[in-house]
């Protein structure tokens, strides 16, 4: 897709195409920011008419808000935002950074126009970094100047993978990917991490594999909620564990994604009511899920703690 030639912000580099869609900027309009262009809005919106994007990125990022809020509240100051796209509205650092003025923050990303995107936005934070890598390269991330200059791998770090890892295919062998951040982070480090499912509605997950085809992106792999909590590897779960992503400690409120009011009953599939831990019980009367409820059950979201190793003799 391709439009007419949009007026340059200055906020964006000269070696930026404002004539393609991108997908970080597509992420960013969802949210309601204002780093995008006419050609990401125009496809947002005939998105929107197959799958609940803003839903479904509104979803995702107040987890990842949530998630980032609880870190700083468990003394976790040091950030590693493994394929962040933009670091735009409702961002790691500005929440990690309002609880806590010293938290630092490393954004990763492999798309170079996402990059350089960022790193026009964080100029004047000297504890925000963003590194140009692919997450799939643990040394190459870790070795990164940015990341070795703001993160004390001593000390416990935050992995955040918030709806990245359906992006890497089971050939890339994700659990391992996951597993060799966590080796090394040291004791009391998190992980949070959200993931597409085709649990509850495969058809819909099938529309947002199809969809990342149509924006240039890598392919898509829904997982099932067995298979994302392997992701979690030897960690343990924190309170509520593995849930719909939109409903991750949810009576929490930091912008978007209220938990429903009281008596609201939970959306149902093939007669079984949906609640946080997947498809529970059977109604006779229960109704389908229909598409503002797809954006509830298309993804699952957890955070893990890194217990310190057990005391030898």
């Amino acid at each position: 897709m391709r439009c007419a030639v949009q007026d340059r912000p200055n906020w964006v580099p000269s070696n930026v195409d404002v004539e393609r869609p991108n997908f970080a900027r597509l992420y960013d309009y969802y949210l309601g920011g204002a780093h995008n262009f006419a050609v990401d809005r125009a496809l947002a919106e005939q998105s929107n008419q197959l799958v609940p994007g803003t839903q479904l990125a509104r979803n995702s990022r107040t987890f990842l808000r949530r998630a980032v809020r609880l870190c700083v509240d468990r003394g976790v100051t040091q950030f590693l935002d493994l394929g962040s796209g933009l670091p735009t509205a409702g961002n790691v650092h500005e929440v990690a950074q309002a609880a806590d003025r010293d938290c630092r923050v490393v954004y990763v990303d492999n798309e170079p126009v996402t990059v350089a995107h960022g790193r026009a936005m964080l100029r004047g934070n000297d504890l925000v970094g963003i590194v140009l890598a692919d997450l799939r390269d643990v040394r190459a991330v870790l070795a990164a100047q940015e990341t070795r200059r703001l993160l004390d791998f001593d000390r416990p770090v935050a992995v955040l993978m918030s709806g990245v890892l359906h992006f890497v295919p089971d050939s890339d062998r994700p659990a391992e990917i996951v597993a060799a951040y966590l080796d090394a982070a040291a004791p009391d480090s998190l992980l949070a991490l959200s993931h597409v499912t085709g649990d509850v509605l495969p058809d819909v997950a099938g529309r947002l594999v199809a969809l990342a085809e149509h924006a240039s992106t890598p392919l898509v792999t829904p997982r099932t909620r067995e298979q994302i909590g392997r992701l979690f590897g030897g960690l343990e779960l924190l309170d509520p564990g593995l849930t719909f992503t939109a409903r991750w400690r949810c009576e929490q409120d930091l912008g978007w994604g209220r938990p429903p009011a009281d008596g609201v009953e939970a959306p149902r599939v093939d007669g079984a009511a949906v609640d946080g831990a997947g498809v529970d019980g059977a109604a006779a009367d229960g109704r389908a899920v229909g598409f503002g409820d797809a954006a509830v059950v298309v993804s699952y979201a957890g955070v893990g703690h890194k217990p310190a190793a057990p005391r030898v003799g």
